[in-house]
């Protein structure tokens, strides 16, 4: 696989098609990753964030965060602007439409999943 390229699983309903062996779902894998989740969650209830204020919020380490965050925006869930305050780089990240609609569909699989475990 090239470099860009997103894997995707199938998408999941409690113990139906594209569920995991034992019943667990298939969740998006990008979205699911936690420091990638945090990062989406993060900014779809901010307009932007650092990547200072994301790393302490995420508690997290620069490589980490970058890393995923990299991630995030080849797959365009994320866009970045590079700016500078005098010599000092400034990072900012925003939530793309796309992202937001990633967001609310992983959302919507993960409630209906719990919805399934507790047989509603």
């Amino acid at each position: 696989m090239g470099r860009g390229t997103v894997l995707r699983e199938r998408r999941a309903r409690p113990g139906g098609p594209g569920a995991a062996e034992g019943g667990a779902p298939a969740f998006d894998r990008l979205v699911h990753e936690p420091i990638r989740l945090g990062i989406l969650s993060a900014l779809s209830v901010n307009p932007s964030l650092s990547f200072k204020d994301l790393k302490a919020l995420l508690r997290t380490s620069d490589g980490n965060l970058s890393v995923h965050a990299r991630r995030l925006e080849e797959a365009a869930l994320i866009a970045c602007a590079k700016t500078f305050a005098g010599r000092v780089p400034r990072t900012e990240f925003r939530l793309t439409a796309a992202g937001r609609r990633a967001l609310e569909r992983y959302l919507a699989e993960m409630e209906s999943w719990i919805r399934g475990l507790r047989g509603r």
